[in-house]
């Protein structure tokens, strides 16, 4: 009696040994993100991560999650995949920094309709670039073959990222008095917010991504990797009181500096004080966009923002810019008043 071989798993589109062949591609790559604390290797159920309570009396775990939204589709009309990586990590990294925690591991999600091995290492060879720029280890992760989910060639992410904060030392923004003053840091472009619009314009502009903008192809400024700003918080936190900490993402800096502030005190934001990259006059321009909904869409400029007594302010810019950030004070903490809305932009 012979056995003849029904429908195979490959055949509906689920291809295991091209998952395999990923894990083994992409295995220096991630060991490379290692930390002392990661006792498991890829490959395991679950990723293990000993907690360093030699360094933390009191050790509160910070926890964040996020997406590229649709940065995504434009990378996969561009096929560019090698930054995405870096976004996914900076997007879920940099939340965990305004709280004052240390990013310490990462764990991605990989899902598409058929795995392309090349792709994905790619990707996740830019999410072992963004762990080793935040210092947060890359235990684990999921790759995900779902036919039927996804069109051909599409996929998406997701990423979690867990730190480390004392429980004495957790930013949130309760001793934030008028007289303090905020820091900017310089953004990279549009980071990962904000690419609905940003495709629209693209669109309706008829524009085309090999177009010049201040002598570099448009895609480069659109596809530019969010930076992760953990070195430079890390020397802030040596350095200076960190009164509050924002991450600008979707809401711009208006949102996202209110969500930090206590409600007594309020912040005047001074546009003048830093230089908009071109990108974001490009897509102002080409989509008839108002300064206030570039301000409510976009970063424009500032990635991050800190929070520090005035007196510091000299000390704070200094150790940025040892930390390789271009920075510069750009408003101040003033009394709440009845009328007027907790961050002010003009």
């Amino acid at each position: 009696m012979t056995d003849e071989q029904g429908l195979t798993y490959a055949e509906a589109g689920v291809d295991i040994d091209a998952g395999n062949e990923l894990v083994t591609r992409i295995g220096t790559r991630v060991e490379a993100t290692r930390r002392p604390e990661v006792l498991t290797g890829l490959g395991g159920f679950g990723g293990l991560f000993e907690l360093p309570v030699d360094r933390y009396k009191r050790p509160v775990l910070v926890s964040a999650t996020d997406g590229v939204g649709t940065k995504l589709r434009l990378a996969i009309e561009a096929q560019r995949y090698d930054t995405l990586g870096i976004d996914l990590v900076a997007m879920c990294a940099n939340d965990v920094l305004v709280t004052g925690g240390e990013p310490l591991f990462f764990l991605d999600y990989y899902a598409t309709a058929q795995l392309d091995t090349d792709v994905a290492a790619a990707v996740i060879d830019g999410i072992a670039a963004g762990c080793e720029q935040a210092g947060a280890a890359l235990i684990g992760g999921e790759t995900a073959e779902m036919p039927g989910m996804y069109q051909p060639g599409d996929f998406d992410l997701a990423g979690f990222c867990v730190g480390a904060v004392e429980r004495d030392a957790i930013v949130d923004g309760s001793n934030v008095t008028a007289g303090d003053v905020v820091i900017g840091l310089a953004s990279s472009g549009p980071h990962a917010n904000g690419y609905s619009l940003i495709r629209r314009v693209i669109d309706e502009a008829g524009a085309d991504l090999t177009d010049t903008l201040d002598n570099r192809p448009l895609v480069d400024h659109l596809m530019a990797p969010t930076r992760i700003y953990a070195h430079a918080v890390r020397q802030l936190q040596a350095t200076v009181s960190m009164h509050a900490m924002a991450h600008v993402t979707g809401g711009g800096l208006a949102d996202n500096l209110a969500r930090v502030l206590p409600t007594e005190a309020a912040a005047q934001i001074h546009e003048n004080r830093w230089e908009r990259p071109a990108i974001f006059d490009w897509l102002a321009e080409h989509g008839g966009i108002s300064a206030d909904e570039m301000r409510r869409t976009f970063n424009n400029g500032i990635g991050f923002c800190v929070v520090v007594p005035a007196e510091q302010s000299d000390t704070a810019l200094q150790a940025l810019a040892n930390a390789g950030e271009t920075a510069q004070v750009i408003g101040e903490i003033e009394h709440q008043r009845a009328d007027a809305p907790s961050v002010s932009i003009g």
